[in-house]
């Protein structure tokens, strides 16, 4: 059974950093591209950051690039959010993802497993 457990969300002040952490088991997590999304209240959830198998392919949303990072550590079966400059429309549940592909997505419907999500708010 596959799981995906975030970590690392809270309340933080306008221009303040976050680091989300997402602990998988369950299959070969180096055999799987993982991504970030977040939901706001009333929206669709939305792409933020994906990362390929390997860790040396990535790709981020235009409102987040330059400010969040994503990484892996294929050793700890672990992806991660480093999130700077966060900004009060930042706020939403921020979910991890796991794709059954080696090559990473940007949308919601090509990952095949998500965690319960973590709320991140952001006070201006």
């Amino acid at each position: 059974q596959v799981q995906l457990v975030e970590s690392g969300g809270g309340l933080v002040q306008a221009g303040g950093s976050l680091r989300l952490s997402c602990a998988t088991s369950g299959r070969t997590f180096s055999g799987a591209a993982m991504g970030w999304f977040r939901q706001a209240p009333g929206k669709e959830r939305e792409f933020v950051a994906a990362i390929n198998w390997s860790g040396r392919s990535t790709n981020y949303a235009d409102s987040v690039k330059g400010r969040f990072t994503i990484s892996r550590d294929n050793a700890k079966n672990t992806v991660y959010l480093q999130m700077n400059s966060l900004k009060p429309e930042d706020t939403a549940v921020y979910y991890c993802a796991e794709r059954s592909y080696l090559n990473l997505g940007v949308a919601p419907y090509e990952y095949d497993y998500w965690g319960q999500g973590t709320q991140v708010t952001v006070s201006s």
